[in-house]
């Protein structure tokens, strides 16, 4: 039971992988965007654990689930496996989210084109003159 929480970050870490995959969110979306923004926003979280603990607000819960392995100061392996899922759920929801938002103006563009084609051509009536 000593990974049992690790175990369980990584499965979950594999769905954001899989759903990545399937609906194009994010790596799959823009994988050169991705590979700046996951580690930026995993850093960014590290930092702030960081000051948390050094102000004393922020402290490792003892628990026999967890590795013990710390990678600083009151900072487990987990919670660094923990901020990349965070900020890889966070990026696919954004990634699904903005997905929607360009399917429907594609859909809506598309919309508009075929009333503009299906429109009628008038032809100029003939003067009786």
């Amino acid at each position: 039971m000593i990974v049992l929480y690790l175990l369980a970050l990584l499965i979950s870490l594999t769905g954001m992988v899989v759903l990545d995959r399937r609906f194009s969110l994010f790596f799959w979306r823009d994988a050169r965007r991705a590979r700046i923004v996951l580690p930026v926003g995993v850093l960014f979280f590290l930092v702030w654990d960081l000051l948390g603990v050094g102000l004393g607000i922020f402290f490792r819960g003892e628990t026999e689930f967890m590795t013990g392995l710390l990678v600083a100061p009151e900072v487990p392996l987990e919670e660094v496996f923990f901020l990349t899922l965070l900020c890889y759920l966070t990026m696919n929801v954004y990634g699904a989210l903005t997905r929607q938002g360009d399917s429907a103006s594609a859909a809506s563009a598309s919309a508009t084109a075929t009333k503009a084609s299906a429109k009628p051509a008038t032809e100029p009536r003939a003067s009786a003159s």
